[in-house]
């Protein structure tokens, strides 16, 4: 599919094959400069955990940043033990796999195939992103369980009967184009159009109506509008702008800082272009 872009967005997401430039860049130099000697990645005085590690190593793919930090964050995803994971968490380090060009277990991969979708809408979406990132075509039931968690809004919520949120409707939206469904699709569109209601004057994206707006949620509604065939507009990439330290790394929002390598991690995929699972 083409993208028609902003000429803001087109400067985001230049690239040379060294590696991302402007923005992303800086900010896979910054995830690249916080990686702990073992290979994880963590916030400032916390251990490496798996979760932190996936995220950021997705972010590098998605910059096509340090080789050697890519390979070392491999490495540290293989000495992850899965047997107490959620659903989510496996589908997130199975994505991760595949965006590093790793050979997903087995194992795994049964588990994904086997997820039963219940009150945790997130996980099914999840699933269904991940086993896409495999080249599988998620079930059936997959989609027909996203599908009817879908409020009358047309946003998705993180809990079956819950309220929706930004970040999973935009999750959904990628779930959903993941399992096949066309960007027309009636579901999809209704999808994008609250999805937009999410959006503040200053062109952020607030995880929910009324919250101020905030890196992540901008950058998944970036990733979202973009695999829903539309243009996100230069409003939502000058708010991110301005929550850019000069060390590379975001802001969670104007008023708050947590965070930074999470935030960063997330933000990168969205100012290089890339929906998940990333291609």
């Amino acid at each position: 599919m083409r993208w028609v872009l902003s000429l803001v967005a087109s400067a985001v997401l230049a690239g040379t094959a060294a590696g991302a430039t402007g923005p992303a860049g800086g900010a896979a130099a910054f995830l690249t400069a916080r990686q702990s000697p073992n290979g994880g990645f963590a916030e400032q005085g916390q251990t490496p955990d798996g979760s932190l590690t996936a995220w950021a190593a997705l972010a590098l793919v998605a910059a096509n940043g340090s080789e050697s930090a890519r390979s070392r964050a491999r490495e540290f995803l293989r000495t992850r033990p899965t047997d107490r994971a959620t659903d989510g968490d496996v589908a997130l380090l199975v994505v991760a796999f595949a965006a590093l060009g790793e050979r997903v277990d087995t194992s795994l991969l049964v588990r994904l195939r086997e997820h039963r979708p219940g009150a945790l809408v997130n996980e099914t979406m999840w699933a269904a992103i991940a086993l896409r990132a495999v080249g599988e075509q998620p079930p059936a039931g997959f989609v027909r369980a996203i599908l009817s968690a879908q409020a009358k809004g047309g946003g998705f919520p993180w809990l079956r009967g819950g309220k929706p949120d930004s970040n999973d409707t935009a999750a959904a939206i990628q779930a959903l184009r993941a399992a096949g469904l066309r960007t027309g699709h009636a579901s999809i569109r209704r999808a994008v159009a609250a999805l937009r209601g999410f959006q503040g004057r200053d062109g952020g994206f607030a995880l929910t109506k009324g919250r101020e707006p905030d890196a992540q949620s901008t950058a998944w509604a970036i990733q979202a509008l973009l695999s829903a065939g539309e243009k996100p507009g230069k409003a939502p990439f000058r708010f991110l702008s301005r929550l850019r330290r000069s060390d590379g790394s975001y802001r969670y929002s104007v008023r708050y800082g947590a965070t930074p390598v999470w935030v960063t991690a997330q933000v990168i995929p969205a100012l290089t272009g890339r929906p998940f699972p990333l291609r």
